[in-house]
């Protein structure tokens, strides 16, 4: 079964261009409670998105599902969540709980009315891993690794790919049956770390979704809609031959997890 592709935008003629091109899932996020302050520092995506852009993604997507990732549990998460479902979300992710209990309310708020997705990306959730496992109505997990080894001192996010964090994970999750992802990914033969190896880590591991970075098609600096669609056909494309080659070659896993821990320890060396 061919990776889950994600990706990140509220503005309609992109959602558009990126559904044709074969993206499985249109993401609108709407986190910002803490978000800032996580990861002020870093060159992550900090997007802005509204619960209109929920309604307006939705009304244009013919074939692609509509992801969004709310606030982390706070005082308004009951009528987030209420909105959220109301203006037509297919899954609802749940970012940065560090408890079962958090998990638990998510999933109650929810109740059924959309697919849920846990977004382990702290600590303390992934040391209580077996602990929220157990809770009845989760359809989906993935792991956020920008919070997640910011949480544990990393400088790398992808040491947690090398470490052996994500790979214990993603066991646990296969042992509850739950489908599961990980991380993003740029353009195949692009990334300091080549994403052609970040993506044969995710056939080896069994996970099922992926959302493609910023790097893959940054459409903020990008704003031609012909050089937009362009990319993402050639990109995705691109993709799913890989895909079918790694299919193909499945015996390699081994070999590549070895090359992408030569890969991580050179540039965490060239980070200190």
């Amino acid at each position: 079964m061919a990776l889950k592709l994600m990706y990140i935008t509220n503005n309609t003629d992109v959602a558009r261009i990126a559904e044709k091109a074969g993206v499985d899932r249109i993401f609108i996020d709407l986190e910002t409670v803490g978000k800032q302050e996580r990861q002020g520092g870093m060159d992550t995506i900090q997007s802005h998105h509204t619960f209109e852009d929920i309604s307006k993604i939705r009304k244009i997507l013919t074939k692609a599902e509509l992801l969004v990732r709310s606030n982390p549990i706070y005082e308004n998460t009951e009528n987030e969540i209420e909105t959220i479902v109301k203006n037509g979300a297919d899954i609802i992710m749940l970012p940065y709980f560090k408890s079962a209990d958090e998990a638990a309310k998510f999933l109650k708020c929810v109740n059924g009315r959309a697919k849920t997705c846990l977004l382990f990306e702290t600590p303390e959730a992934a040391e209580r891993i077996d602990e929220i496992l157990t809770l009845d109505g989760i359809d989906e997990v993935f792991i956020g690794l920008n919070d997640l080894s910011l949480g544990y001192g990393k400088k790398f996010m992808f040491e947690l790919l090398a470490d052996g964090t994500v790979e214990k994970m993603c066991l646990k999750f296969k042992l509850n049956g739950i489908p599961y992802g990980f991380g993003g990914i740029a353009a195949i033969g692009t990334g300091t770390l080549p994403a052609q190896i970040i993506f044969k880590e995710h056939y080896r591991l069994g996970s099922s979704s992926v959302i493609l970075s910023r790097s893959f098609c940054n459409c903020g600096k990008i704003k031609e809609l012909d050089r937009i669609r362009e990319i993402f056909e050639t990109g995705i494309s691109c993709m799913r031959s890989f895909e079918d080659e790694i299919k193909l070659h499945s015996d390699y896993f081994r070999e590549n997890n070895s090359r992408l821990n030569q890969y991580v320890n050179k540039i965490v060396g060239a980070l200190s």
